[in-house]
């Protein structure tokens, strides 16, 4: 996978023309965007389609944690919008999980992907919702309950990312949030790395947010971004 198809740009913000606004700057620089709740909140699924229709792919990022006929009916309406990831929660289990994968089934360019544990958590939040494990293995938990229900691959942020590829092997995709580049503040996220790092431990995927989004020169910035992968 050449550089540029595994960076994903998060456009975490919350009126559809900013987003619009990125994009546009961006132009044949970045492929894949990732929407969130706030962006799909303020905007709604218009803001997916505008995207789909300018030849992007998008990572819906919903992190959908309910019951297994709600959870297939939204992965069912991320597939009619026509996105390329959609996320499930791990901590949901495997039912719903394996709902979201069957649901997927008819879209073939959809991939479900299993969120293990959010990137500002710490093994202190863990223990406060009654998770005793360390957060490394809670991770690769979830990951491995992830793989039998038959997602395509998991969330997770850069520290896990060498275990996760050893247990999950080759296929997998890995999509790690919480990226920053060197001297970078990395925001919220507890768990950070660096893009490089992430790539070179196996991660299919990097996310990176105000980095490129907020720049004088989104793409310049994420030209730079894409360069410190291989450099």
């Amino acid at each position: 996978m050449e550089p540029t198809s595994r960076i994903i740009v998060a456009l975490d913000c919350d009126k559809r023309e900013t987003a619009f606004a990125v994009a546009e700057r961006l132009g044949d620089e970045c492929r894949f965007y990732k929407v969130g709740l706030e962006l799909l909140t303020a905007a709604g699924p218009d803001v997916v389609k505008g995207l789909v229709s300018r030849g992007k792919e998008v990572f819906l990022d919903l992190k959908l944690f309910e019951i297994p006929n709600s959870v297939a009916g939204a992965v069912r309406a991320a597939g009619a919008l026509g996105v390329s990831m959609v996320t499930v929660h791990g901590m949901g289990g495997g039912t719903i999980m394996s709902a979201a994968v069957e649901a997927a089934r008819d879209f073939p360019g959809l991939r479900v992907l299993a969120l293990t544990v959010v990137t500002s958590m710490t093994d202190a939040d863990l223990a406060d919702v009654g998770v005793g494990d360390r957060m490394d293995r809670q991770v690769l938990r979830l990951a491995r309950l992830a793989r039998k229900s038959g997602c395509h691959g998991v969330i997770a942020s850069p520290q896990e990312v060498a275990a996760l590829r050893s247990a999950l092997g080759p296929d997998a995709l890995i999509v790690t949030p919480g990226v920053a580049l060197p001297g970078e503040s990395p925001a919220e996220h507890a768990r950070p790395g660096t893009p490089r790092a992430a790539i070179a431990d196996g991660a299919s995927h990097v996310v990176v947010g105000r980095a490129v989004t907020r720049a004088a020169d989104p793409a310049a910035a994420f030209r730079h971004v894409r360069d410190s992968l291989t450099s």
